[in-house]
C-alpha cells in the first residue's frame, strides 16, 4: 500500500516538473544575456538583472498595453457574466421547447473553432461598419463586443446547470412576497451564483487576456493594442530578441497568475456544479 502510494507521489511530481518546466525556461532565460541563452537553455543566469524587464517595458509600451488588455477584459467579463447568467435563468425556468432549442444552440456554437469564422466575422464587422457607421474594428468596444459573443455560451452552459440545483421554492417565496423577476435574480439568484460566477470569470480572464489571434485582427492601430500583440516586437524578421520576450510573456502572465491564486478555491467547485447537474 505504502509503494503504490510512493510510485504515485513519484508520478505526480514528474508530471509538475513536466507541466511547470516551460514557466522554469521562460524565467530564467528573462535574465540572460543573448550568449547565455545559447549555451543553456535551462541553466541559471550568472547575474539576475532586470535590465531585460526595463527594456521589455519600454519596448512593448506596457503600460499602455497593461491598460488596453485590462479594460477590455474587465469589460468583457463583466457584460459576460451579466447577460450569461441572466439568460442561463430564464432559459432554466422556462420549461418550453423554445428555451430547449435557444439552450442547445448555444451549445452547439461552442463546437465551431473560431479559425473556421474569422474571416467571415471581419467581413460582417466591416460590413456593419460602413452600413450602420458603428466602429467595430480598430476600437476597443468592438474587440469587446465579440469577447462577449464568443464567451458566453460557455458561461450560460455553466451557469444553467448551477441554476438547477437553486430550489425553485425561493423564487416562489420572494414572488409570493411581492418581488419581481429582476428584483429576484439580483437580490436572490445572483448571490447564489457566486461560486460559479467566480468560475467563469477565471476562465474568460484567462481567455481574453492571453487572446491573440482575435485581437490582431480587430486592432491594427499601435496605441489600441493588448500585451499579446505587444510581445510581437521582440520578434522581427532577422533576429529574435529572446532574452527581452522572456521578460514580456513573464510580465505578461504574473496579473493572470495573480488573480488565479486569489479565486482558484472557487473553479473546482464552480465547474463541477455547474457541469453535471
Amino acid at each position: 500500500m505504502k509503494k503504490s502510494k510512493v510510485i504515485k507521489e513519484i508520478l505526480l511530481l514528474i508530471v509538475a516538473i513536466f507541466y511547470l518546466s516551460p514557466i522554469y525556461i521562460m524565467l530564467v532565460n528573462s535574465f540572460k544575456n543573448r550568449q547565455e541563452l545559447y549555451e543553456n537553455v535551462l541553466a541559471l543566469p550568472k547575474d539576475f538583472s532586470f535590465q531585460y524587464y526595463i527594456a521589455a517595458i519600454e519596448k512593448m509600451n506596457f503600460l499602455n498595453a497593461f491598460g488596453n488588455s485590462l479594460f477590455i477584459t474587465v469589460v468583457s467579463v463583466i457584460f459576460i457574466v451579466i447577460l450569461s447568467s441572466m439568460t442561463a435563468w430564464m432559459l432554466a425556468r422556462t420549461n418550453n421547447r423554445i428555451s430547449k432549442i435557444i439552450f442547445m444552440t448555444f451549445i452547439a456554437t461552442m463546437l465551431i473553432p473560431f479559425q473556421t469564422i474569422m474571416m467571415q466575422l471581419m467581413q460582417e464587422m466591416n460590413w456593419i461598419m460602413k452600413t450602420t457607421g458603428i466602429p467595430m474594428l480598430n476600437t476597443r468596444g468592438g474587440l469587446i463586443f465579440m469577447n462577449i459573443g464568443f464567451n458566453t455560451s460557455m458561461a450560460v452552459f455553466l451557469y444553467h446547470g448551477f441554476i438547477k440545483s437553486i430550489p425553485l421554492s425561493l423564487e416562489e417565496a420572494a414572488m409570493i412576497d411581492g418581488a419581481s423577476k429582476f428584483g429576484i435574480f439580483w437580490r436572490i439568484i445572483f448571490p447564489m451564483l457566486k461560486p460559479i460566477t467566480v468560475t467563469v470569470m477565471i476562465l474568460n480572464v484567462i481567455s481574453i487576456w492571453n487572446d491573440y489571434l482575435l485581437p490582431s485582427l480587430v486592432l491594427t492601430q499601435k496605441e489600441l493594442r493588448t500585451i499579446p500583440l505587444s510581445t510581437f516586437y521582440f520578434f522581427g524578421e532577422f533576429t529574435i530578441q529572446w532574452n527581452q520576450a522572456m521578460a514580456g510573456l513573464v510580465l505578461t502572465i504574473i496579473p493572470v497568475v495573480v488573480f488565479y491564486v486569489f479565486a482558484q478555491k472557487y473553479i473546482i467547485k464552480g465547474i463541477a456544479e455547474g457541469a453535471v447537474k
